[in-house]
């Protein structure tokens, strides 16, 4: 099969190159010749082009969560394709998980959602991986399983697209949190505690907009909360590091290498928890150190500090 990978992102060639291992073709559609050719002197083994083919069966869209809609809009692609969305956010404004916006902009095509603990620079590195393909037609997921599997990258198939894409863009708010606890040296408890509540906090909320419990346990929802928040790799992890260091939010964008999708997600992650009367306490203190100037160095002590409850 031939496919589209919309977005020329370190995500993006990865994907492209996995289509490559499984035994399909891909190309990375390029928003210019001129970017096709820049991308094609540094990664010469990928297929870089400002056109795309019109008979690729699927098209990837490996682009920023806010800036889907736009791509969605601008590219040209086959409409006929099956379309997979390998963003981790909501869209401001309409609190639209990535298919949703899809399906808004492509009318009936068939969509589908990728999401799991998959840090780019590993897979691209051949380590083995697995994710998720999440779609309400079960051809559609089929089609990117087997897509996208190799040797060194499994894939599963999910009918619970709002589990799946909520875990894969609310695990980036926490692993913010866990970023800030590494800088102040709060321990490995406090770290392994961020993450058991932040995944509680993802899956109450998950489950309030539509997904299901256990999807939340799976890969989408713990694997990639792990992931994220484990990983010195990490954008939004390395991000929540610089802010508990003390650098202001624009010097510690500046300092950030790719989008930090959590950064935007964290009030949209509050829009939709105060829509769906879902208590999100770990969410509502990184918003406070982001946007409010609260010292990181009281986040997890207010944090201790709340009333106590029953787990």
């Amino acid at each position: 099969m031939r496919a589209v990978v919309v977005g020329a992102t370190s995500w993006g060639r990865t994907l492209a190159s996995l289509i490559g291992r499984a035994g399909g073709g891909a190309i990375v559609l390029c928003r210019s010749a001129e970017e096709a050719r820049r991308c094609a002197d540094a990664a010469p083994d990928l297929a870089f082009e400002a056109e795309a083919p019109g008979d690729a069966g699927a098209v990837i869209w490996a682009v920023p969560a806010q800036r889907m809609r736009e791509n969605l809009r601008t590219a040209r692609v086959p409409s006929a394709a099956v379309h997979v969305s390998a963003a981790k956010g909501i869209e401001r404004g309409t609190l639209l998980r990535m298919t949703e916006v899809m399906r808004e902009e492509l009318g009936d095509a068939p969509v589908a959602a990728l999401s799991g603990p998959n840090l780019a620079g590993e897979i691209a590195r051949g380590l083995p991986a697995a994710s998720v393909a999440a779609s309400d037609s079960a051809e559609a997921a089929e089609l990117v399983r087997v897509l996208l599997s190799s040797p060194s990258f499994r894939v599963y198939t999910n009918r619970d697209v709002a589990g799946v894409e909520l875990g894969g863009a609310l695990k980036n708010v926490m692993a913010i949190a866990v970023g800030m606890a590494v800088a102040l040296e709060a321990g490995d408890n406090a770290r392994a505690a961020l993450m058991t509540r932040g995944l509680a906090e993802l899956a109450r909320l998950g489950e309030a907009l539509g997904g299901e419990a256990g999807t939340f346990a799976g890969l989408s929802g713990m694997g990639d909360l792990l992931a994220t928040c484990m990983s010195p790799h990490s954008r939004n992890r390395a991000f929540g590091e610089r802010i508990g260091r003390g650098m202001k939010l624009e010097e510690a964008l500046a300092a950030s290498a790719g989008v930090v999708e959590g950064l935007e997600t964290t009030p949209v992650a509050l829009a939709l928890a105060e829509r769906a009367g879902a208590a999100m306490p770990v969410a509502e203190l990184v918003s406070r150190v982001l946007f409010e100037g609260l010292d990181p160095r009281r986040a997890i002590p207010l944090l201790m500090e709340r009333e106590p409850r029953g787990e």
